[in-house]
């Protein structure tokens, strides 16, 4: 039976499903270096949810951390309806503390590739992540046709604990967090080692005989077939490109929206993105071929994550004879921007509203703030408070918001192409209240870092909708003049995350139709720790009933005492 409507929905068909997870930490060995990490059910990476457009999930969470709060976000899933279960800590609900547990309840509503990870404090980065699968609703077609599909989870690694980079983060003198020990695909790699020993010039062939844990990806395929791609990046630094040896990819979907297909060697894939491609298994069938993931956009001090295509019946053992596919050069930003300006949508995505109610501009700056770095966003770093904002919002706490707030522009004698010539910052709750059902255009302009010539690429992550990519520029975003002509209002990519270049800036739209608290912000875990990041807020006061779970901490919960529900 096909289910008409936007959502993909049939009641019919949806069903609930039902998962009972225990987060903990354990020993692991990702690249070989046994370390401990958090993982769900003694797995890492975590359980992958399956399931189908229109079905509710239900994911019972405890956590088992010892002396920590935990929490999960279900990134790219809208949660229409249930802002509560969005999973970030100190906006949409507590952490949920040691031994207690927390039911995630919420809807699939469309089709796509997703993910999910930690949203507390850098949990992501400790291995708190797992892939999120939703499959067309029964009765409903996907726009392509494939054989198989396989499963690629991206993801860097580092040897240092997440706490020793927060500390380092938050010092004096500031401690970086340097680069990545190794890269992995679906939770391997290896570290001081390579697969392809034999094309790379003193390196040490890896012996991962009797270590399943970090053992090399093998994608089984057949010859003359079809095979979707599923790629999600969930790194807590490394912007990433993906290569497969001698083979085609075809992109056919975005963060969970279609896009009109085309053709590439190779893709670029920051953190927080998703994307599905298409692959057809034409080439020598006697072979085997390397799958290589490289860094972008950083000089690399990392080695290439490797994995094989296997062609059956070949044995898996069998290391391609080839040697693995190199990426581009790491500050080869045309060809960045000549993938990402290809990105599309599909005939039949709803276009934007043709212009916009509010336009809320956003400087990207590194600065000083008593000897500490932090990163700011108009000049004002961004600080979570212990109540969170859904609830304190929902109840009117008088409290909750600061007098001040956050400017809607920046200054347009701003010289982005130097270090700021005032370099000192302040904290605030950067959180932007928006009228219900308005047009927001989100215009995010990257600049000069605290060193001279140093401008970083800096994907953003926008939490309960999807927004249009209405546009990409180079230098000082111009303003009012000319604005308009840059934009494209024909066919604009649905997105979830957006990445501005160096020295650049990107415009987007959406409407907020969703009320709820929402995180928008850097998916670079340590930029987001340094305060990268805003708040919007919208019609809370339209939000249903949240669950007193969600909200019992902080300043809400002596206001709960009072009563059973927010």
């Amino acid at each position: 039976m096909a289910c008409g409507g936007l959502l993909l929905q049939c009641a019919e068909a949806a069903k609930a499903r039902h998962f009972k997870w225990e987060v903990s930490n354990m020993f692991w060995s990702p690249d070989g270096e046994e370390k401990v990490l958090i993982g769900i059910n003694g797995q890492f990476p975590g359980p992958t949810i399956r399931a189908k457009a229109g079905d509710t999930i239900v994911v019972e969470l405890k956590n088992a951390l010892h002396t920590e709060g935990v929490v999960i976000h279900w990134h790219g899933i809208r949660q229409i309806g249930t802002p509560w279960a969005d999973g970030t800590a100190s906006i949409s609900q507590c952490a949920i503390n040691p031994e207690e547990t927390f039911t995630y309840r919420f809807v699939v509503d469309k089709p796509g590739t997703y993910f999910y990870h930690g949203h507390y404090g850098m949990q992501r980065a400790a291995g708190l992540y797992g892939s999120l699968v939703v499959d067309v609703a029964d009765g409903e077609d996907e726009p392509f046709e494939y054989d198989g599909e396989l499963n690629l989870l991206l993801s860097d690694w580092y040897h240092e604990s997440i706490y020793t980079q927060m500390v380092g983060l938050s010092s004096k003198p500031f401690r970086w967090i340097g680069e990545p020990q190794s890269l992995l695909i679906n939770g391997r790699g290896q570290f001081n080692c390579s697969l392809a020993a034999a094309h790379t010039p003193g390196s040490n062939q890896c012996t991962t005989s009797g270590n399943r844990q970090c053992a090399p990806v093998v994608f089984p395929v057949l010859p003359n077939k079809t095979y979707r791609l599923r790629v999600a990046s969930t790194t807590s630094l490394a912007s990433l490109n993906l290569v497969v040896g001698n083979h085609k990819l075809t992109v056919v979907e975005a963060d969970g929206n279609y896009v009109d297909p085309f053709v590439v060697d190779d893709i670029d894939i920051y953190s927080g993105d998703s994307y599905s491609v298409l692959l057809t298994t034409d080439q020598n069938p006697s072979s085997n071929y390397w799958v290589s993931v490289g860094v972008r956009g950083r000089q690399p001090k990392t080695a290439p994550a490797l994995a094989v295509l296997n062609y059956r019946p070949n044995r898996a053992s069998r290391l391609p004879a080839l040697a693995p596919p190199a990426t581009p050069a790491w500050n080869d930003y045309a060809h960045s921007k000549a993938f990402t300006y290809r990105i599309l949508a599909r005939a039949g995505t709803p276009p934007p509203p043709a212009t916009s109610n509010r336009r809320i501009e956003l400087l990207n700056t590194q600065n000083r703030m008593d000897g500490h770095i932090k990163w700011s966003i108009n000049n004002v770093s961004m600080v979570l408070p212990a109540t969170p904002y859904l609830g304190s919002l929902k109840m009117g706490l008088k409290s909750t918001l600061a007098a001040v707030r956050p400017a809607d522009t920046f200054g347009r004698g701003y010289d982005v192409t130097r270090p700021p010539a005032n370099p000192n910052t302040t904290v605030g709750d950067n959180v932007y209240v928006l009228e219900h059902n308005t047009t927001v255009d989100v215009v995010l302009q990257n600049a000069n870092a605290l060193a001279n010539n140093v401008s970083e690429v800096h994907p953003w992550h926008l939490h309960g909708h999807d927004f249009w990519v209405l546009g990409y520029g180079d230098g000082a975003f111009p303003g009012d003049a000319g604005y308009a002509a840059r934009l494209n209002l024909k066919n604009p990519p649905l997105r979830n995350t957006a990445v501005i270049f160096p020295y650049g800036w990107t415009a987007i739209r959406f409407v907020a139709d969703n009320p709820g608290v929402w995180a928008f912000h850097c998916h670079i875990e340590p930029h987001l720790h340094m305060g990268m990041g805003v708040i919007f807020a919208e019609a809370v006061d339209r939000v249903g009933e949240v669950p007193k779970a969600a909200v019992s901490c902080g300043a809400t919960a002596t206001a709960l005492m009072a009563n059973d529900h927010v």
